[in-house]
């Protein structure tokens, strides 16, 4: 078969993800820590880029003058100070009795809180500083602590050995019976229960500790711990051919014990959420406002300007040469790319204005009343409220926090499914989260509601959900089934 080229023309529509446009979809979908780490980044990669910095003087000019003159002549001062009659003035009653005090603290105190050691921050100590500080006041010589450090190495933040001692005798090139037998010496160190490579030994190691490891006692870790995780101290003490009260007293004493002892020494650093937007009341109605703190504030440097404008009239007169040309080539590019990226963070910062105003304007019962009045709301409809994509909707609700009077939540918190009601109308799925947390609360620790239970007490507040949903939604809130619930003391 003969083959033949031709040539045609079609008109075609296409999309094409520009590197502007993804860059605004990128910064769009960034929370805010992340976009001020973006900026700066941006801010020392893109020389044409320069941070606002705020002044108290309304003029630059005469600001930086007064600087320059105060650099000039340091020891000039004002006409207060130069006149002889205040010199004269000068208080030496006060100067000689503040020489004769003895020293006192820089923050002012008496002279016996020169250093107040409570107030200083101490370091925080973590699981394997303290079993090696163990280590080292055991007497152990130098091969026994150095497969006790290898043991305490692997020692995981809950307090646990997870992996095979073959394997990390394997991994370290030592003899796995060694540190076998160095494992109890282990046990025995605080916090009680530390090294276990099970939860049965974790809690054995902690009876022993505690002089409780009785035969019952064991049998019931051993034998009987799924029964114990069900509270199920019927079976157990049909099994074990003893008393309840007895099973009862034996379960208080496995239950005050830690399964997982290592986390007392897990550090709870505290992170704070700046939020991007904030919504308080004037009057009657509610405003956005936007945060702009921290955000550091984008222009596009004058030196680079004028350079590029002096670049394109030395091209007009035909006088740059090629160095010339690669340079104004390059500007040109920086500055694109920077305008690009102020334009980008102020689309950003706009949008998350206008889906905020949208959710006050459908949510305006959340804010008057709180949780339990927010509505059924799903991204179609600030979608099609403000004339955008929900694509875009959820890019900007995603790690986006606002400030309300009811307290600071991510924006994508305001988007419900709807659970309908026996009256034709539907509630969102978030108040019946609350109203299944409201009913654990107040139930009777000794017979616990079943989900089949809560279903039928929604229904008389004219709530139709299905168990599965309850179920699903006690999951969300972590929230034990019924028989994990109960209590018997």
């Amino acid at each position: 078969m003969a083959m033949k080229m031709n040539m045609s023309m079609k008109l075609s529509q296409s999309l094409r993800m520009t590197p502007q446009l993804q860059q605004a979809i990128k910064l769009l979908q960034l929370s805010r820590l992340e976009l001020e780490n973006e900026v700066r980044k941006e801010l020392i990669e893109n020389p044409v880029l320069e941070e606002v910095q705020d002044t108290m003087d309304d003029d630059p000019a005469s600001h930086d003058s007064q600087l320059a003159e105060e650099v000039i002549n340091p020891d000039q001062n004002s006409k207060e100070d130069q006149d002889p009659t205040k010199q004269d003035e000068f208080d030496w009653d006060s100067y000689m009795e503040s020489q004769n005090k003895p020293m006192q603290s820089m923050a002012g105190g008496a002279p016996d809180e020169i250093l107040n050691y409570e107030n200083m921050v101490s370091e925080t100590k973590t699981l394997y500083d303290h079993l090696m500080w163990q280590v080292g006041l055991s007497g152990f010589n130098d091969e026994e602590e150095n497969l006790m450090a290898i043991l305490v190495s692997y020692v995981n933040d809950d307090g646990y050995i997870s992996r095979p001692l073959e394997e990390i005798a394997a991994d370290e090139e030592v003899d796995a019976k060694e540190l076998e037998e160095m494992l109890p010496f282990l046990h025995e160190f605080d916090p009680a229960g530390v090294g276990a490579r099970n939860l049965q030994e974790c809690l054995l190691i902690q009876a022993k500790h505690i002089q409780e490891d009785t035969h019952d006692l064991v049998k019931i870790i051993n034998e009987h711990i799924k029964d114990l995780e069900k509270k199920n101290y019927p079976a157990i003490a049909k099994t074990m051919g003893v008393e309840l009260e007895v099973v009862i007293d034996l379960c208080k004493i496995i239950l005050a014990m830690d399964p997982k002892p290592g986390r007392a020494f897990m550090t709870s650093d505290t992170h704070y959420i700046m939020p991007d937007v904030y919504v308080y009341k004037v009057g009657e109605e509610y405003v956005v406002s936007l945060n702009e703190d921290g955000l550091p504030r984008l222009r596009v440097s004058n030196l680079y300007r004028n350079l590029l404008k002096t670049e394109l009239e030395e091209k007009k007169a035909k006088t740059s040469n090629k160095a010339n040309k690669d340079a104004q080539e390059y500007i040109q590019d920086k500055l694109r790319s920077a305008i690009w990226l102020i334009k980008s963070i102020h689309q950003r910062q706009r949008t998350i204005y206008k889906v905020t105003e949208s959710i006050v304007r459908h949510q305006g019962e959340f804010f008057e009343k709180g949780a339990s009045a927010i509505k059924p709301m799903i991204l179609r409809d600030i979608a099609n409220d403000i004339g955008m994509h929900e694509s875009t909707v959820s890019r900007v609700t995603t790690n986006k926090y606002v400030h309300t009077p009811q307290g600071i939540f991510e924006l994508k918190y305001f988007f419900n499914s709807g659970i309908s009601k026996t009256d034709g109308d539907s509630v969102a799925s978030e108040s019946v989260k609350l109203k299944i947390r409201d009913l654990v609360d107040k139930e009777n620790p000794k017979s616990p509601l079943s989900d089949q239970k809560i279903v039928e007490l929604l229904k008389k507040d004219g709530i139709k959900i299905a168990r599965r949903t309850v179920a699903k939604y006690r999951d969300v809130l972590k929230i034990l089934p019924s028989s994990k619930r109960k209590k018997y003391f």
